[in-house]
């Protein structure tokens, strides 16, 4: 159920590296939990965050969360097709990332969940 190739935070957030650079999405478990979602607000291009910062908020008919970075980076991109399409994020949850960042700790990806311990923790 949860993609192999991607690490995944407690806080239901999942990181697949490409290219040298991180993508940054939400889980299928984090995605049922918010329901329809209806906006992803995303940071500036340029932005540097530390493992565990806000990157943006997610908006849902029942609720707003917070959104936070897995790893440590320079923001190098963001989704601009969630702006009119939020929807994403419930279709298509681990193929749809909202940020990329240029990893500025590489090694932190390994203090990630794997697949398995993920799926152990939403149970």
């Amino acid at each position: 159920m949860y993609p192999t190739e991607l690490k995944y935070t407690k806080d239901h957030e999942w990181v697949r590296m490409e290219g040298g650079e991180a993508l940054v999405g939400i889980t299928d478990f984090a995605q049922k939990q918010l329901g329809d979602v209806v906006f992803v607000e995303l940071p500036d291009i340029g932005r540097h965050l530390q493992q565990g910062d806000t990157f943006g908020t997610i908006e849902s008919v029942k609720a707003v969360s917070e959104l936070f970075s897995p790893v440590s980076g320079e923001v190098v991109a963001v989704n601009a097709t969630l702006g009119s399409h939020p929807e994403l994020v419930n279709r298509q949850p681990h193929d749809t990332w909202m940020i990329r960042l240029k990893p500025s700790v590489p090694a932190e990806t390994g203090g990630l969940l794997d697949s398995a311990a993920y799926a152990a923790l939403v149970g």
